[in-house]
């Protein structure tokens, strides 16, 4: 990720959100500043060390995304014990994905009323509960109901996190903050995806459901503890000012370009079990193995997106958008060579998430006076990729194409990405300049492309 795609020395666009300080005044959805220490004092926002909030809502982040893509590893297992076809049991990534873009903006705005540490928690139980009912289910349309379910829960939380996190740091840093708090759903492809499939591999596929059901509710508690508790005289939150927030065409932008990464990713990653068992030609048990390699690409990324997009969001974003599509094209010409597959395996983690957390930043950024909503809607957005991507991969799966399809598809999704991304470097541009010539001192802002 060394070559910039867009120059810095083009006309000026507005800094992403972490890279220019905001006036620290009260958002009309939390009325005065809330109890939120960290972000309170000047100390917090300038020193380099984050909270250790912000680590606690990456472990929170970390469970959800173990859950979510979880199944990726144990397709096969599961599809006999409930007897479906592999395709069919991919359905549990796809409901689960349709569950976080319906119910994510839906949480948030039912759970806007909620002190945020409340939303988080009832978040965990929630998420608990289904996986308990998964790991004891026998019936799959049961089990795709309680995917949905959690799916409920995972949107919830992950909104409600992005925002707590963005907020505790302040704007300085929000992008780091976040590349951190999003760097847990790497982290669970590394350590959560990996380990669950070698343990439902080893003991049966409802061994790992259990064991996340038992970690959420471990989880509440640090929760609890950390979330700082928001004033008690603020103001009733307004959904309008929310729904108003979103009026900036950029934000939709943004939203577009996160379909895009996930669906192009998540496409290819999705059937990843096929592909390695009959193209690559490796045995069932070498799957979590690669599943890591895609998981440390993936955490590696995020991380690096996140620090990196804070001076040069631009330049990540557009060079990670060709690289991803430059891995896919090569994994679908190469997938019958397993040092190729397991190298391109992780280059496509670690570029198809190194955007993540700028993305999302974005979003709040630019609708700074309401971001719980388009908080909600990044999660969504990215989950629409990812329920796009996972069923237009199981239709190529059973093609002609076989294990290769759902790679081809990712391929021509992300061929997609530089549509949003190109109309966004216009519109921060166009605002750049509306901005400087409404500005009342005459002088332009200092921005970084």
């Amino acid at each position: 990720m060394v070559a910039w795609i867009v120059a810095s020395g083009t006309a000026p666009v507005p800094a992403h959100p972490a890279t220019r300080p905001l006036p620290r005044t009260p958002l009309p959805s939390e009325g005065p500043c809330p109890v939120m220490s960290e972000a309170s004092t000047p100390s917090a926002t300038e020193t380099s060390r984050l909270p250790l909030l912000i680590y606690v809502l990456a472990a929170g982040v970390f469970l959800m995304g173990t859950a979510e893509f979880i199944v990726a590893g144990i397709l096969p297992e599961i599809a006999t014990d409930l007897g479906v076809s592999v395709a069919d049991a991919g359905l549990m990534i796809t409901v689960f994905a349709v569950g976080m873009i319906v119910g994510t903006p839906l949480m948030a705005i039912a759970t806007l009323k909620l002190q945020r540490r409340l939303a988080l928690s009832l978040s965990l139980v929630v998420f608990a509960i289904g996986h308990l009912v998964v790991a004891l289910a026998s019936s799959f349309p049961l089990v795709l109901g309680m995917r949905f379910v959690t799916a409920l829960a995972t949107g919830a939380f992950w909104a409600v996190a992005a925002v707590v996190a963005a907020k505790a740091v302040g704007p300085r840093r929000s992008s780091r903050a976040l590349g951190i708090v999003l760097g847990g759903g790497m982290l669970a492809n590394v350590i959560g995806v990996p380990l669950g499939a070698f343990a439902g591999q080893s003991v049966g596929w409802r061994g790992p459901f259990w064991a996340l059901a038992a970690l959420a509710l471990v989880a509440v508690v640090p929760i609890l503890k950390q979330v700082p508790i928001e004033s008690g005289n603020a103001p009733v939150p307004s959904v309008k000012a929310e729904i108003a927030g979103l009026r900036d065409l950029r934000i939709w932008l943004v939203l577009g370009g996160a379909a895009i990464v996930c669906g192009s990713s998540l496409a290819a990653y999705s059937f990843i079990s096929p592909l390695l068992t009959e193209n690559t030609g490796m045995a069932p048990s070498a799957v979590p193995l690669v599943l890591l390699a895609y998981g440390v690409g993936a955490l590696i990324g995020s991380n690096l997106g996140g620090a990196l997009g804070t001076h040069r969001p631009y330049g990540v974003l557009f060079t990670a958008a060709a690289a991803t599509f430059l891995v896919l094209v090569g994994l679908a010409l190469f997938s019958h060579s397993p040092t190729a597959t397991v190298l391109l395996v992780f280059l496509l983690g670690l570029f198809g998430m190194s955007t993540n957390p700028i993305l999302i930043g974005k979003a709040v950024g630019y609708a700074d006076e309401a971001p719980t909503l388009a908080s909600a809607l990044s999660t969504s957005a990215f989950n629409v990729g990812t329920a796009v991507g996972s069923w237009i991969g199981g239709i190529a799966l059973e093609s002609a194409l076989g294990a290769t399809g759902p790679v081809v598809v990712g391929a021509a999704i992300a061929a997609l990405y530089f549509l949003p991304l190109s109309a966004l470097v216009v519109r921060d541009r166009r605002a750049a300049r509306e901005s400087v010539v409404d500005a009342p001192t005459g002088e332009p802002d200092t921005v970084e492309a």
